[in-house]
């Protein structure tokens, strides 16, 4: 396979410099993704901790008289 030509460098060197360049671009693009998961885990926790544990999601009726609260 021969040697690169310069084109090919200059490829990776853009490549290099938008991943690394800057202020650390792919770390701050990370940082963010961390923001957004961490966000959205304190909204699930947010809406099941304001709710009584028989109104959180996926809570069956256990007896037959709560089947009938449900029905009216």
């Amino acid at each position: 396979m021969g040697s690169f030509s310069i084109w090919h460098w200059v490829i990776v060197a853009v490549v290099v410099l938008l991943l690394f360049g800057g202020r650390g671009k792919l770390s701050a693009i990370m940082g963010d993704a961390a923001k957004g998961v961490r966000a959205f885990r304190d909204g699930l926790k947010d809406t099941d901790e304001n709710k009584p544990s028989d109104e959180r999601a996926g809570a069956l009726p256990r007896t037959d008289a709560e089947k009938e609260d449900l029905k009216s």
